[in-house]
């Protein structure tokens, strides 16, 4: 993390996901604890996802009586040159997928 944890703040990311990356560079945009918002932005890295930006917000509520938090993600990104707009929502969706799917194991535990 370089700078304080603010709009603006980088981070480097070390991918682990076994995607084709090892890196990727991405600013804070938007941190709202009392909306629940996390907005980034990713500015550099080493894969293809140009103009990348993600808008998450948390929506605690109860479920079938017990407490939760759905968890609601939208991003828009440039199609890189050779895939086509299918190609890359479904690689956008499934890292996203993983992303949350490592969000609710560190949170349950």
């Amino acid at each position: 993390m370089q700078g304080n944890l603010e709009t603006g703040s980088l981070r480097e990311v070390d991918v682990k996901s076994g995607l084709p990356a090892t890196k990727s560079t991405e600013r804070l945009e938007v941190l709202d604890g009392n909306e629940h918002v996390l907005s980034i932005k990713i500015v550099g890295g080493d894969h293809r996802l140009r103009n990348y930006s993600s808008i998450i917000s948390l929506h605690p509520e109860l479920i079938d009586g017990r407490p939760g938090t759905p968890v609601i993600e939208s991003f828009v990104v440039d199609v890189p040159e050779g895939n086509t707009k299918d190609e890359t929502h479904y690689f956008v969706e499934a890292l996203i997928e993983c992303n949350l799917k490592s969000l609710a194991a560190v949170c349950e535990g």
